[in-house]
């Protein structure tokens, strides 16, 4: 496979929600991956310098949608999103499916239906630059909170991405990670690899500095939501007969009361 790298930026956006522009510089193209809000977005690529060709969106929550209209006017950029949301969230040009790829420049964009967070919500995986983007299914050290679809919905979407290769950097929609790393240390308190990322992670936020991307490597060795279909997290939840799906639906109703 040909990688192509392209070039990322990170774009805090309201309270903890991240969007992420994407640039290739040969094909001078640029990609945005969700619009919590025109002002920050707005401000990236005046500062870039890049010229916006692409707008992509995960699923329909407001926090994702909420400065697309200002910023599709502003530039004039085609937006691809969930067919199934097309009427609710508006303005989308290509609606996309679970199956689905389009050219960007000189890759291709593959469309993975992840539902569970929402029924709609579409994650975005680019292989030549080894990137996704995961909305809000998959977090650093967690996954979105069940809202449309079904526990057995979401961990069949979480494990979908978790097979995507290792190599793959990952953004997601928000900057959860700290309550995630604490939750994750309460499923596997003995994780190694875990501790010494909830360390980083907190000199991380005691700076000031993002915790995203993140790797689906490093989501396999720490992230419990996706490791729920490892024999040791179901012995020491007592469930060592569970079918994954169980498990996992344990796990993230633990978390939602944490």
């Amino acid at each position: 496979m040909t990688k192509h790298a392209l070039v990322t930026k990170l774009i805090p956006c309201l309270s903890d929600n991240y969007a992420v522009l994407a640039h290739d510089p040969e094909e001078n193209v640029t990609l945005l991956v969700d619009a919590p809000e025109e002002g920050p977005i707005m401000a990236a690529l005046q500062e870039t310098g890049w010229t916006l060709t692409h707008i992509l969106i995960t699923h329909h929550h407001h926090d994702h949608v909420g400065g697309l209209a200002a910023i599709k006017a502003a530039t004039g950029a085609a937006v691809w999103g969930p067919e199934m949301s097309r009427e609710k969230i508006g303005h989308i040009d290509h609606g996309v499916e679970d199956g689905d790829k389009f050219k960007f420049g000189a890759v291709t964009i593959y469309c993975l239906g992840t539902p569970g967070h929402t029924l709609d919500h579409i994650s975005y995986w680019i292989p030549d630059a080894e990137l996704a983007f995961t909305g809000d299914t998959v977090f650093a050290l967690g996954c979105g909170r069940v809202f449309e679809g079904t526990l057995r919905d979401m961990w069949f979407s979480v494990d979908k991405l978790a097979k995507l290769p290792p190599e793959t950097t990952v953004f997601c929609g928000h900057e959860y990670t700290l309550a995630n790393a604490e939750f994750c240390l309460t499923i596997e308190p003995d994780n190694e690899l875990l501790l010494q990322r909830v360390n980083d992670i907190r000199e991380l936020r005691a700076k000031g500095l993002p915790t995203v991307p993140t790797s689906i490597l490093e989501e396999l060795t720490t992230n419990s939501f996706i490791r729920a279909n490892h024999q040791d997290i179901k012995d020491s939840l007592g469930m060592s007969e569970a079918e994954d799906p169980e498990v996992f639906a344990e796990i993230r109703t633990r978390k939602d009361k944490f």
